[in-house]
């Protein structure tokens, strides 16, 4: 038996590793500490329940997560302002990568750009990349700053701002053991030959096929319970025959272990299930919000949970309209023409990245979880 305090450091120790897959003594020295006196139970749970790898040394700790499902486009890098990567950034980062991995124990953000700029070069890339303009430099900078977060990179001196205006550079160390730990596909890259992107990526994150009814039901039980730590809520429609024949079976034992080890609350409802975190820690998408996205966002949610279906025109109205009732209250801006679409996508991208809404033929419907947010009609009591 397992005293309460070891119990709950135990669970922050998970939930740390779950809420930022690596960590570093650097960055996160408590949850660090945390997660190095409880590894062994850790990697016991996390092999059994989840298959996931955990490598845990001095220095760090690296969860190998890997994604429920590789098209889902939900849940992109973000920059220092919430920004989205696009394809650029993307591929700057893998660049950058490979540059490092060849790099010295130091070097310098004008050596990483110009080898950077050489490797984009090859051909077969099919890829533009120059640094003559600032947005091109901004794009190259955003991937630093990821490392430097990430841990990869130290900033030694300089400054990154001081590169965009072309008055400085950077130094930074090269932390190798980080980089190393990077990549989290179960088959190396180089191994793969598929020709086309989405075949490459499907033999990237393959796992071995299960060959026994023990095994079978071992990669089920896995299969779904990280969708459960990953997905904000998953539907019963969206899971294959033998997934929903699992879930029905053994729906008690894997919410129960789920709840008792990282602390969310299971929703269960006729469509689905959704693991619910009663501190708001362990989500990259926040609902409700605060400011004027977030009231966006709950108010298009709402409507959504009462009409269920909505075309983008319908719903461009009604943030046009919300914009003019709440203009004291939110950002400065939001009345002009065209504001509401910036608007509405906004709220659709945090609205889909939480599988409470789905975009397509220019509608927007709700789905199920959406019910929550529908408002009730008033009542009043008696005295």
């Amino acid at each position: 038996m397992i005293g309460d305090e070891e119990r709950v450091q135990r669970r922050a120790a998970l939930r740390a590793l779950l809420a930022r897959p690596l960590l570093t003594a650097e960055r996160d020295p408590e949850a660090l500490l945390l997660v190095r006196r409880h590894v062994t139970e850790l990697r016991d749970w996390l092999a059994r329940e989840t298959g996931w790898r955990l490598m845990v040394d001095s220095a760090t700790a690296r969860l190998f997560k890997t994604a429920p499902d590789a098209r889902d486009a939900t849940h992109p890098a973000r920059g220092k302002a919430g920004e989205p990567y696009g394809r650029r950034r993307y591929v700057l980062f893998c660049l950058a990568l490979v540059t490092l991995e060849r790099a010295d124990a130091q070097t310098t953000l004008g050596r990483l750009a110009e080898e950077v700029l050489s490797a984009a070069a090859e051909p077969e890339l099919d890829f533009t990349f120059t640094l003559d303009t600032r947005a091109e430099r901004a794009d190259l900078v955003a991937v630093v700053r990821m490392l430097l977060d990430w841990g990869v990179l130290r900033r030694v001196a300089g400054d990154e701002e001081a590169y965009l205006s072309a008055t400085g550079d950077v130094l930074y160390d090269v932390r190798r053991p980080v980089l190393a730990t990077l990549l989290t596909g179960a088959r190396g890259p180089s191994t793969i030959s598929a020709p086309s992107f989405e075949e490459r990526l499907t033999e990237l994150m393959a796992e071995p096929v299960a060959d026994t009814d023990d095994l079978r039901n071992q990669a089920l039980r896995r299969r779904l319970t990280r969708k459960l730590l990953e997905d904000p809520v998953i539907y019963l429609a969206d899971l294959d025959e033998a997934e929903r024949a699992y879930l029905a079976s053994q729906r008690h034992a894997i919410v129960r272990r789920l709840e008792e080890a990282t602390g969310l609350v299971a929703e269960v409802r006729a469509e689905g299930i959704a693991m619910v975190d009663p501190e708001d820690q362990l989500t990259d998408v926040r609902m409700p919000e605060q400011y004027t996205d977030g009231h966006v966002t709950l108010l298009v949610a709402e409507q959504l949970a009462v009409h269920g279906e909505l075309t983008l025109e319908e719903l461009k109205a009604f943030v046009r309209q919300a914009a003019r009732e709440h203009t004291s209250f939110w950002r400065k801006g939001v009345t002009e023409p065209g504001a509401e679409t910036g608007l509405l996508a906004t709220a659709l991208d945090k609205l889909t990245a939480l599988r409470l809404v789905r975009v397509a033929d220019g509608a927007a419907v709700g789905l199920p979880a959406i019910a929550r947010y529908a408002l009730a009609e008033p009542v009043i009591k008696g005295q």
